[in-house]
């Protein structure tokens, strides 16, 4: 059990059988009444985030959350097929589970997985990767002096927003928590 005084963020609580991580909190000392922790809370299973008010000295439980380098290995229909890199056993994850992470990953990359109990949360993706471009209007030589941005498609099936100079066939570093162009790598 832990005391909502001492909410971090980034730490995983269990709250009416949901697990949560703290994505942000603040106490509250009114001049009148009883002292709050107003905290924004995001439901690891679903990924909703919900705003939640505790009294100050509150009890709650915590979740440890276990974590594990996995490889991707190959899907078949809406089932990915990962492998645990230390026991070789196989496990499969559905698409609504990795909905947005499926922008980003590649055939045999290592991820890490997310478990609670023995029930997968879901997967941790590198901050950036290196993902190809596939498909992009060449460049019109004399239109950057404001930056312009084209689109690009890139080996996975994400478009991003790119400098003009990328060309098909570039490999670039992308950023996995918003989906952008970082640089070419």
């Amino acid at each position: 059990m832990i005391s909502v005084n001492d909410f971090k963020t980034g730490l995983t609580v269990l709250v009416e059988g949901d697990i949560f991580t703290v994505l942000d909190f603040q106490h509250v000392k009114p001049g009148k009444g009883a002292a709050f922790v107003r905290s924004k809370l995001r439901n690891l299973r679903n990924g909703n985030t919900v705003e939640r008010t505790f009294r100050a000295g509150e009890t709650i439980g915590r979740a440890q959350i276990d974590n594990q380098q996995v490889q991707y290995l190959y899907n078949s229909g809406d089932e990915y097929t990962f492998m645990d890199n230390e026991t070789y056993d196989q496990f499969n994850l559905s698409h609504e589970q990795l909905e947005w992470e499926l922008n980003f990953l590649k055939d045999n990359m290592v991820v890490n997985i997310s478990s609670y109990q023995g029930e997968i949360l879901g997967i941790t993706m590198p901050n950036s990767v290196e993902l190809k471009v596939v498909e992009t209007e060449p460049g019109i030589k004399g239109n950057t002096a404001t930056g312009a941005t084209k689109n690009a498609k890139l080996e996975t099936g994400l478009n991003v927003q790119v400098p003009l100079f990328i060309n098909e066939e570039d490999v670039l570093l992308i950023d996995t928590r918003e989906g952008k162009y970082i640089s070419r790598a």
